[in-house]
């Protein structure tokens, strides 16, 4: 052994240098994590006695305490104000109040915390908070660090809208007379700024106009031009506190001002509260003041001013909606194609006369694109409302094409989020974006699969049954595509890492029986989901299979099909030999308790569900104990007594048997859960009602599902007939006329005696077509008498379908069938009843026929 140690290391000189590298990287790790091991000192100087109450531990930790402790009392300050309010009012509070003084960041965040947490869960009335914790709020407002007193400031925004509005107007606005002067700091009138936003909607507006709009327009000519940002920011809160009035005569001068500003960011602010305003402004304001100056910021965009350009696009939707009464044609399409240069920013043409003229983009410049077609990917909606969805072919199909096949994967994540509001506003056309559902299901981006799924089920209910005027043909077209499609983006998400998509796309899948047909979801997707159970290794996404599996389950139109997947699940995972399948089973029996009825359940998955109680492995037991009061609510008494019996069979072999002492615990308390329940009874019982109810239309719905069954293979096979008798007719036709051509050229008939034996044979016809007509409907049976007529069928079809039930309509059909006999044509109707006369009858019935056909031949005459 140590030879073969030895043969695989190498000593040489340059490796046992690297060797000795390496260990010393090793001790070089394990250096911090001795140095940050306390000495028995500082372990002395954290310990505090266990004596003490949690109101004397708080106080001793502020008080004497290094700064971490004094963190860990400020952080659980909530909880102090819980327990005792009013000792630590008054015996925490004040050391809190000292200590944030000379206190670091960490803890002065930590308080703008606590404080708001105690606001929120109001421990104390909001007079005892405003006394105790609002001037310590008003203290630290304007901390050296712009973090802290950002923190500070929410806080104190938070408290604003729970102070009553006496103690704001004496402790907040007053002080903002001074605190908003040119003298103070840029960080006070910053935080003035945005006091005057949340203060403007507390008071009334004649409040307003007199102490707080002199203030506002004092702080949007300040000479910083960040105070000029900040509060043009907050002019639509001051806008909405004073009224439409007000914001025409004061608040819309200052925008106009602010909107030709010498800084671009306070442009940007300008712009943007202006589109915010819009609905305050009416039809002259918006054609003479605001229209001009959103001119002039989309020409700039490109030119001079890129700043705004983001947020141009980001407000662009709802800038023409808001302007959409005021635009003439050529201003409306001058927009729209504002929108087209915005959808396709920063993508290269691939015209070959840009290629010399191209500068290569910076970084900076093709993250800004990007976000601009983010932005237009975000508006797209709005723009078909714009431009009207009956237009969007002509209009904007283009552009939604380019932004669902854009090279950036969060413009094509934005139109997959906006891909359900495009598809409700097409309606009736939504079949036109058909083919970028697939571009987006097939995306190579599980962001992009992950946002559209969503919305799926909605999506496809909307493309295949989107609006009135869509007709058939093109709802039929859009099932072929989707099916790989969806397929596709299904094994996509398997083989990725990204389970909770998957579990989500299994989810969704859920609604494909309202979309496709039963054959294929059973041919496509059934099978999958089983595979998905059987080989899958995460819970959730097996569950989510389980439960989809069940949905098609019970839509399935097939009983064959459906007893093969039953027996499948009993035998694959009931049955299965992993335990985990096993586990999955009694899952998969839940989901089929919750949507099949009591019925269905009793009489496939009752008796393999107490087959586990002797199963082998405790956690599967365990499942089942607890499996078992669902699995008794599905029981009726008297139909399934049986059943109950065994149940309690099951139950007292479990409590006999039974070793593991966990499972043991689980079946005690089940017995007694069993033993409070009450088991519904056939007939319906008021405290059940409602439950009964439900279950009798599942079993409704599933009795319907056979029903349909049959008449569809019924339907199947009468067309099957008619299709053979029609082809024998057809052949037979065809060697008359060869013969009759033949005996043409050899045979010379009298004119007047072929007139007399045509006119002979069609009376004759004539009369047994009527007595066949009169049979059928004597004989039609009233279950059948609802079933939809197809035009291609004659009467006789009808018939033939109805009168497989009793001796007496056979005896007709039969007396019919001799009637065909002595006729010379070959009439459609005869020929057919002839035929159905043959499958009603027995090879036994066959070898009298001659004897039948020759008494029906005396009747007939």
């Amino acid at each position: 052994m140590r030879s073969i140690i030895f043969s695989k290391m190498d000593f040489s000189h340059s490796n046992l240098f690297g060797y000795i590298e390496d260990l010393q990287e090793l001790t070089i790790i394990e250096r911090p994590v001795r140095r940050s091991l306390k000495t028995p000192e500082e372990i002395e100087r954290l310990t505090v006695e266990e004596e003490l109450s949690d109101i004397e531990r708080a106080v001793y930790l502020l008080s004497s305490g290094q700064d971490i402790q004094g963190t860990s009392v400020v952080a659980n300050l909530p909880v102090l104000m819980r327990q005792n309010p009013a000792e630590t009012l008054r015996r925490v509070l004040p050391k809190i109040r000292e200590v944030l003084h000379v206190a670091g960041v960490e803890m002065q965040l930590t308080a703008a915390v606590s404080f708001l947490t105690v606001l929120q869960e109001e421990s104390v009335s909001i007079h005892t908070y405003s006394h105790s914790f609002l001037h310590i709020i008003l203290q630290n407002l304007e901390h050296r660090d712009a973090g802290v007193s950002n923190a500070w400031l929410e806080t104190l925004l938070a408290v604003i809208e729970a102070l009553p509005k006496e103690t704001v107007r004496h402790e907040i606005l007053n002080p903002l007379v001074s605190k908003a002067q040119l003298s103070q700091t840029l960080q006070s009138r910053l935080v003035s700024c945005k006091i005057m936003g949340k203060v403007a909607n507390k008071f009334e507006a004649h409040i307003i106009k007199r102490e707080v709009l002199p203030l506002v327009k004092s702080l949007c000519q300040d000479v910083e031009y960040e105070v000029r940002t900040c509060m043009c920011r907050q002019l639509e809160h001051v806008a909405r506190g004073i009224g439409t009035e007000l914001t025409k005569t004061v608040v819309l001068p200052e925008l106009v001002e602010l909107a030709r500003d010498e800084g671009s960011s306070v442009r940007l602010a300008a712009f943007e509260t202006l589109v915010n305003l819009l609905d305050m402004f009416d039809a002259d304001d918006r054609s003479q003041t605001v229209l001009p100056l959103v001119k002039s910021f989309c020409e700039k965009s490109f030119k001079a001013d890129e700043s705004i350009l983001v947020s141009l696009s980001f407000h662009l939707g709802k800038l023409c909606n808001g302007l959409y009464g005021i635009f003439t044609p050529e201003q409306h399409l001058r927009f729209l194609e504002f929108y087209k240069k915005l959808s396709t920013l920063g993508l290269q043409q691939e015209n070959g006369h840009n290629d010399n003229q191209l500068h290569l983009q910076t970084v900076e410049q093709e993250k800004k694109y990007i976000s601009v077609r983010k932005n237009c990917a975000y508006n797209f909606p709005a723009m078909i409302v714009f431009v009207d969805p009956k237009n969007f072919h002509l209009e904007l199909y283009s552009i939604f094409f380019c932004l669902c096949h854009d090279p950036e994967v969060p413009v094509r994540y934005t139109m997959a989020i906006s891909f359900f509001e495009v598809a409700k506003l097409l309606n009736s056309d939504v079949y036109t974006i058909h083919k970028e559902l697939v571009t987006l299901l097939q995306d190579e981006s599980l962001e992009v699969l992950d946002a559209l799924v969503g919305h799926l089920p909605e999506i496809l209910e909307l493309m295949t049954n989107g609006g009135e005027n869509s007709g058939a043909e093109s709802k039929l077209l859009s099932i072929p595509d989707l099916i790989p499609a969806l397929t596709t983006a299904e094994q996509r998400a398997a083989t990725s890492l990204k389970w909770r998509t998957h579990e989500k796309l299994l989810q969704k899948y859920a609604c494909l029986p309202h979309i496709i047909s039963s054959d294929q979801i059973y041919y496509r997707f059934l099978h999958r989901m089983l595979a998905i159970i059987l080989t899958n290794n995460v819970l959730p996404v097996q569950k989510a299979a389980a439960r989809t599996l069940c949905v098609y389950l019970r839509y399935n139109r097939k009983q064959e099909q459906r007893h093969e997947v039953i027996q499948k699940l009993i035998e694959q995972l009931g049955q299965g030999k992993s335990y985990w399948n096993r586990l999955r089973f009694l899952d998969t029996c839940e989901f089929i308790m919750e949507l099949f009825s009591k019925s269905f359940f009793c009489k496939y998955f009752f008796l393999p569900v107490l087959e586990l109680t002797h199963d082998p492995v405790a956690n599967v037991r365990m499942k089942l104990c607890c499996l078992l009061p669902k699995v008794k609510s599905t029981l009726k008494i008297p139909t399934d007594k049986h059943l109950l019996q065994q149940l309690e069979l099951c139950i007292r072999k479990l409590l006999c048997q039974e070793k593991d002492k966990d499972v043991l615990t689980i079946v005690k308390r089940t017995v007694l859960e069993l033993d409070r329940m009450e088991i519904s009874v056939d007939a319906f019982q008021k405290r059940f009602y409602e439950n009964d109810l439900l279950d009798q239309e599942k079993e409704r719905q599933e009795h319907l599902l056979l029903e349909m069954e049959q008449l569809e293979k019924e339907k199947q096979k009468n067309e099957g007939r008619s299709t053979n008798t029609n082809d024998k007719m057809f052949e037979k036709k065809r060697r008359d006329s060869k013969t009759s051509s033949v005996l043409a050229k050899s045979i010379n008939l009298s004119v007047s005696g072929s007139s007399c034996g045509t006119s002979a044979g069609k009376e004759e016809k004539k009369s047994k077509l009527v007595r066949s007509q009169s049979f059928s409907t004597q004989v039609l049976h009233p279950k059948y008498s609802n079933i939809d007529k197809c035009p291609n069928k004659s009467s006789a079809t009808g018939y033939t379908s109805s009168v497989s039930g009793t001796g007496k309509s056979c005896m007709l059909s039969f007396s019919d069938d001799s009637f065909r006999t002595h006729s010379t044509g070959n009439s459609g109707n005869a020929a057919f009843s002839s035929s159905s006369s043959r499958n009603l009858f027995n090879s036994a019935d066959q070898t009298n026929n001659g004897n039948k056909e020759s008494q029906s031949r005396k009747m007939s005459m």
